[in-house]
């Protein structure tokens, strides 16, 4: 039996982009479909190559055929994705800036975000990694990059620079251009320039994530990164201790001020619980229980993931080689859904629709 373009793309009208909340064919994610016979073939165009959804949707689109179309078609879905941005303009060949913030220092905000980073890019997303912390910067020492220099190129005149690439990932920190353990006493305008370059002075290539490690706290670096740039969504690090849920709270509270009006991506709560080497099926709350998940109810936002503390994760960063690149350990496929889940709000938040997707 011959079935036409058309019997495909009505059939496709039924399968729904879950977090979209429209059909695959109105929001143009069919592409390439080739009939012949009674064989069938098309692509399916993700907003992420980092969709948790993906296996699901492939599924849909088998069924939908089998349904609408006939239970004897030979089908052939192809899967890929193309990151959607709102970012078309000042960057535009960075399509999604994601800071990472915390409230306080000392709950692993770095680890995360390197760990984030990485796990993007293992999904196969391009993803570049800016250190903005210019007090404290530890990406260098977390990619055993200390002591590197970034080269520079010119042209028409002006002078690039070009990030360091480390894993698969293009870096950049002030810890470049400093001595190890220097002091950078720098006041607020000197500090604000030195980001503003990390950014506009940078030859970051195509990415489709730049994630930004922001320091501690809400000050100029806070203000001067939110202001300037065009940021797709924070991602909020705590522990579930009180003193860091306070803190991160006033973090969520800048960001959904007039003035900077950055949509918050969701809650990560590092430190969750602990578990000895020797009893890994052991959980101990030694922080606390659940402060997470109530920062993300408090701000109506998902919990993106729950990290637990293991030492495995610091002795990976000490070394240069973040734990998510460890394939065998368990906490690896943690920031595998973490990833996941922070593409899953950039893409929602990059259609326009406003309610969260809570996991």
């Amino acid at each position: 039996m011959n079935y036409t373009k058309e019997q495909v793309l009505n059939a496709l009208k039924h399968v729904q982009e879950p977090d979209l909340k429209q059909d695959l064919v109105t929001l143009n994610m069919i592409e390439d479909i080739h009939v012949q016979g009674n064989k069938i073939s098309f692509t399916v165009i993700l907003t992420t190559p980092a969709c948790p959804l993906q296996a699901m949707i492939e599924k849909d689109c088998r069924n939908a055929i089998r349904e609408y179309v006939s239970p004897e078609a030979e089908v052939e879905v192809k899967m890929t994705a193309r990151v959607t941005t709102r970012n078309a303009n000042m960057f535009p060949n960075i399509k999604n800036i994601i800071i990472v913030s915390s409230g306080k220092g000392g709950v692993g905000k770095s680890t995360v975000a390197s760990n984030l980073a990485l796990a993007l890019y293992k999904k196969g997303a391009k993803v570049g990694l800016l250190d903005a912390d210019i007090y404290g910067p530890s990406i260098p020492m977390m990619f055993g990059v200390m002591g590197a220099r970034p080269d520079v190129k010119t042209e028409n005149g002006k002078h690039r620079m070009l990030p360091i690439e480390k894993h698969g990932i293009k870096l950049l920190s002030i810890g470049f251009f400093a001595t190890p353990g220097q002091a950078i006493p720098w006041r607020g305008p000197m500090v604000s320039s030195a980001v503003k370059q990390l950014f506009n002075d940078a030859d970051w290539g195509e990415l489709d994530y730049l994630v930004v490690d922001f320091p501690p706290g809400t000050g100029d670096i806070h203000i001067t990164v939110a202001q300037g740039f065009p940021v797709a969504g924070a991602v909020l690090v705590t522990t579930p201790q009180n003193v860091a849920l306070a803190d991160a709270a006033k973090g969520a509270g800048m960001f959904r001020m007039d003035a900077i009006n950055i949509p918050i991506l969701g809650v990560v709560e590092n430190m969750s619980w602990f578990s000895p080497a020797e009893l890994p099926d052991n959980k101990y709350y030694i922080f606390g229980k659940g402060g997470g998940k109530a920062l993300a109810e408090q701000f109506d936002v998902p919990l993106l993931g729950e990290i637990p503390l293991v030492k495995a994760v610091s002795d990976a960063g000490d070394t240069g080689s973040p734990l998510v690149l460890d394939d065998s350990h368990p906490v690896s496929g943690a920031f595998l859904e973490l990833a996941e889940r922070v593409a899953q709000q950039v893409a929602i938040s990059n259609s326009g629709i406003n309610e969260p997707v809570v996991n």
